[in-house]
């Protein structure tokens, strides 16, 4: 060891340094007015450059040495100490957590560069005077996005049960909630709520688990500790929900009492018990029953009830004994709820496929349209008359399309019937909620409506004109305008009693603006095409990786070239 003095401007700066967040500029301001007043009063401990260097690298005082440059001194006092094996790993880590605690990342850092020089958990926890489960809580920062990392290393840390739920995620999924809550320039601060919110699973705990490691084998559960809980209590979780509940499940059912059911719960956490059961709060009897139930933590829980005392006639009855099932156990379902959305996904993308491209008779086709509109999914708020309730109305027109062994026929005649049935109850003119617009228009002038229209020639429809308008439906016919309005109604009323009127404004003749616009909104543009679909010939891009096109898109010709096909 050797103190010596040099030019601060010709040491060099130690690569694998402990510290490497930036300090506050309100200390280094502090530090260089200290030194501006006093100099360096504590030397800087350096090493001699190795690799054929004859200069000396800085160990510890880096900060001082980068504002003695600033004050403008010419030399500091160094202390020229030996180099340590490991480069001055611990030495550096052990000085910088002395003076200041280190950032949790800069810690991490230097603990991960400690292992990788053959340091073991337990030497790092003693060298440090840390715990060894400290040790490991901080080098789950390894399982953290190195993006939130730099975010972190600034010190916008966040707190330990937000950093617990990140460090649990995956890095896929950490990258997937990045994307959406990294800090912007003009909000540089992270919202780790957001970010751990996100990321939040449920967890279930091996200390809430009824079952064995056998069980827990079985349905492939692998347990992983929580570094961040309280060292006294088993920590150990799992993430895979349905496996737990399984489990549990099994373990009820292989440890089910002789009078013991499996009960459900309610949406509040209750246990239902059986009808007429009366639970037991005190210390249950021989003839009582037991009811076995999953609360809402998954943890199995046990309730006692007496059924009541059942009228016994006969000797029959008295021979027979008083066991009698109260509640079947449930089965655990073939299938998950998750399975059947992933069967419902994939029926889906089936059926457009095959209503895209499979040959289709015309019947058969028609005979669909009118299926379709009976689906649980479909609601028209329709201005036909009759009682029905929400999806009832189209269900009675598909119900003829199929024969007394509920197999589905295409008969022309009932097809016929039960296509102009769903028209009915589809197209409305009517104001409000059941009013289908223009298209109702272009379909009454399209099968000659006009001819169905009532006689409007009455008190109650005349009455709703307008002067003008009422004097020109004078047109025609032998009345003429009368000084009074009402004079003039009734003598037109009068004359419609054995005549047809049909006021113009009621024929099915859409206003050609009105449609021109309608066309222009609901056809498909080529603009509308970039934005809504892909080109089968192009991929869509998901950040940097090419995925398949949309599912939704449909290439014309194609499809056109499949009509063909099916034609044939």
């Amino acid at each position: 060891m050797e103190l010596k003095f040099v030019d601060p401007r010709s040491l060099k700066d130690n690569p694998d340094k402990a510290r490497r967040s930036k300090s506050s500029p309100q200390a280094d301001a502090l530090l260089l007015a200290t030194i501006k007043a006093i100099g360096v009063v504590e030397p800087l401990i350096v090493f001699t450059e190795v690799d054929g260097g004859n200069g000396f690298v800085i160990d510890q005082g880096h900060r001082r040495a980068r504002q003695a440059i600033a004050a403008g001194l010419d030399e500091v006092a160094v202390l020229v100490v030996p180099r340590a094996e490991d480069g001055g790993a611990m030495r550096s880590l052990a000085t910088s957590i002395t003076h200041e605690q280190l950032n949790p990342v800069d810690l991490w850092r230097a603990i991960e560069r400690l292992i990788a020089l053959n340091w073991t958990e337990e030497s790092i926890a003693i060298a440090l005077a840390q715990s060894v489960r400290q040790i490991k809580k901080l080098r789950l920062l390894a399982n953290v996005l190195p993006a939130m990392l730099d975010a972190m290393a600034k010190g916008d840390m966040p707190n330990e049960q937000q950093l617990r739920t990140i460090a649990a995620a995956s890095l896929d999924e950490q990258k997937e909630v990045w994307k959406a809550n990294k800090p912007s320039k003009g909000d540089p601060q992270v919202s780790w709520w957001s970010v751990a919110n996100a990321l939040t699973k449920k967890r279930m705990y091996a200390r809430d688990a009824s079952f064995g490691d056998e069980l827990a084998q079985a349905y492939g559960i692998n347990w992983v500790e929580d570094l961040f809980a309280p060292a006294d209590q088993d920590s150990r979780y799992t993430t895979d929900v349905d496996a737990f509940l399984g489990a549990q499940q099994e373990w009820m059912t292989q440890n089910l009492p002789k009078k013991g059911v499996i009960a459900e719960v309610s949406s509040y956490g209750e246990v239902k018990l059986p009808a007429k059961a009366e639970r037991v709060y005190g210390t249950p009897k021989k003839s009582d029953h037991t009811a076995m139930y999953l609360d809402r933590e998954g943890k199995v829980k046990t309730v006692h009830f007496r059924m009541p005392e059942a009228k016994k006639k006969g000797k029959a009855a008295d021979a027979g004994g008083d066991d009698e099932a109260i509640v079947m156990p449930k089965t655990r379902p073939d299938v998950t709820r998750m399975g059947v959305e992933m069967i419902g996904d994939l029926r889906t993308d089936a059926l457009h496929e095959a209503l895209s491209r499979a040959p289709i008779e015309d019947d058969t086709l028609l005979a669909l349209l009118v299926l379709a509109f009976a689906g649980q999914n479909v609601r028209v708020d329709s201005g036909a008359d009759g009682e029905y309730g929400y999806g009832g109305r189209f269900p009675r027109h598909a119900a003829t399309l199929f024969d007394a062994e509920g197999k589905f026929v295409v008969d022309t005649d009932t097809l016929r019937i039960a296509a102009r049935g769903v028209l009915i109850d589809a197209l409305s003119c009517r104001e409000g909620m059941s009013k289908s617009g223009i298209v109702a228009l272009v379909a009454g002038a399209a099968i000659g409506a006009d001819s169905f229209l009532a006689n409007m020639g009455t008190e109650d429809f005349l009455s709703c004109l307008s002067r003008p308008a009422l004097e020109a439906s004078c047109n025609g016919t032998s009345v003429l305008p009368r000084a009074r309005v009402k004079d003039t109604r009734a003598a037109l009323v009068e004359t419609f009693k054995e005549a047809h009127f049909v006021h113009p404004a009621a024929l099915f003749a859409p206003d050609a603006t009105s449609l021109t616009a309608w066309l222009a909104k609901s056809a498909v543009t080529e603009a509308h095409e970039d934005e809504e679909g892909t080109p089968a010939e192009q991929d869509e891009l998901d950040g940097d990786e090419p995925v398949e096109p949309a599912h939704d898109f449909v290439d014309e010709d194609e499809l056109s070239e499949g009509y063909r096909d099916a034609a044939e």
